[in-house]
């Protein structure tokens, strides 16, 4: 339960799974709750990741803050959507094993071109990927909103996402009052103003907005980052989870946990329904307790590449792309993998580590300077600029012993792979820029 607990809640499977053994709430309920599910038409323009696992399902997940309306009075001075946690559950395609994979919202990500709400589209960059949420929804718009956090999840993660599903902040309390509240157990008492809580330390049941203060709080929390706060969500939701199915015996308690929860969730078109939320969670409830693995994308602080950033993360290559890689060919990671990330954390390869020595191979002045900069801005040390013989694609070599370098630099670039020379020059990793860098680096 510990782990299933924490998949059901988040997926919206906890409709389900209480549907399953709910037939006392009627038909008149049934069709009430499902008229409050709702649906979005989700396009993704430009190029997408292949499908290379069929039968496998990729679910993008987002608790969402939206400011309009009743959580007008979360954020000071944001008028857009704003997403507070992002995961994907990846639910294998033989249904006998699962992954939810967590993305923390200070991650330092590429953000592609995207269409806001005004139709007007956004330029490619470098920020926080919680960023990508706002840039779709800065009118509202959860469907261009989620347009753009899949868009820029499915670039810098190589993944197809098959489905999407958010809820939002009142809907979450209407939860939790609907379980008269969930326990929880800090050990230091916790003031934060920005996320309106005060608690005391020690064993206590939150509802209304001391809840949902507990679950966003942070910077008043052990070291103040997002990492913390990934951890103190999957506890919540495995706590609501667990007290869900213990306590809703009844139909009117079921049915108001349940309208809570169906007015707050808002999916793609293929889960807008009670039906498909149904299905989705007999299929992960089905899992093995032991083969549910839950794991946060591999990271370190910016501040290793980019000492004036104490503020985002980034990720950890090359393990990030190998768990990408994982997942997208449904390659299931386990204890054995979450223990492998786990050792390997403990001294990541940081981009300031890696020395690039930056060719400019399209035969236009001064891209390799430009390339150089670009790099720079990510923490990469770059040594030395060149020429090179005119060249239709950018590419990377590196001299026996810098594999693992030449990878983390690759990750950086859409479809680049490294290949090892002997003529490579000795220390580094050699970038040799085509004409369709831009397009590699930029999404």
């Amino acid at each position: 339960m510990t782990r299933r607990g924490r998949i059901v809640a988040w997926t919206g499977g906890a409709l389900g799974v209480l549907l399953l053994g709910a037939a006392g709430v009627g038909v008149w309920a049934y069709v009430q709750l499902d008229g409050n599910i709702r649906g979005a038409d989700i396009s993704i323009d430009g190029k997408r990741p292949t499908n290379l696992s069929p039968g496998s399902k990729n679910i993008l997940l987002v608790g969402s803050d939206s400011r309009a309306g009743a959580n007008a009075k979360y954020g000071k001075d944001l008028t857009t959507m704003q997403s507070d946690t992002l995961m994907v559950l990846h639910i294998a395609a033989n249904h006998e094993w699962a992954t939810a994979l967590s993305f923390p919202r200070d991650s330092w990500v590429q953000i592609p071109s995207c269409t806001r709400g005004n139709g007007t589209k956004s330029s490619p960059h470098h920020f926080k990927i919680n960023e990508a949420f706002s840039i779709g929804g800065d009118s509202g718009d959860i469907s261009k909103a989620a347009a753009c956090t899949i868009k820029t999840v499915e670039r810098n993660t190589g993944l197809r996402i098959d489905n999407f599903a958010s809820i939002d902040f009142q809907g979450f309390k209407g939860m939790v009052n609907a379980l008269d509240g969930i326990e929880v157990c800090p050990k230091h008492a916790i003031h934060d103003k920005k996320a309106h809580l005060d608690l005391e330390a020690g064993c206590q049941t939150v509802r209304d907005e001391k809840a949902l203060g507990y679950v966003r709080t942070r910077y008043s929390v052990g070291d103040g980052s997002d990492l913390g706060r990934i951890g103190r969500q999957q506890e919540f939701m495995k706590a609501l989870g667990q007290k869900a199915q213990d306590k809703l015996t009844s139909p009117g308690s079921l049915y108001n946990f349940l309208d809570s929860a169906t007015k707050s969730v808002t999916t793609d078109r293929d889960l807008d329904s009670i039906d498909a939320l149904t299905d989705l969670a007999s299929t992960v409830k089905d899992i093995p307790s032991d083969r549910l693995t839950f794991v946060t994308v591999p990271n370190y602080y910016r501040e290793a590449d980019v000492p004036t950033d104490k503020a985002n993360v980034v990720w950890q290559y090359p393990q990030a792309s190998q768990l990408f890689s994982d997942l997208a060919h449904d390659r299931e990671l386990g204890a054995a993998g979450k223990k492998r990330l786990a050792e390997a954390s403990k001294n990541p390869v940081t981009a300031h580590s890696v020395q690039v020595r930056v060719l400019n191979g399209t035969g236009t002045p001064g891209q390799a300077a430009s390339a150089a900069e670009q790099l720079r801005k990510l923490g990469f040390t770059v040594i030395a600029t060149g020429n090179a013989p005119a060249t239709d694609k950018t590419t990377l070599t590196y001299p026996a012993g810098l594999k693992v370098q030449s990878e983390v630099l690759a990750a950086h670039l859409s479809g680049a792979k490294a290949t090892e020379s002997a003529g490579a020059a000795p220390g580094a990793v050699t970038l040799t820029i085509g004409p369709d860098f831009a397009a590699k680096f930029g999404g």
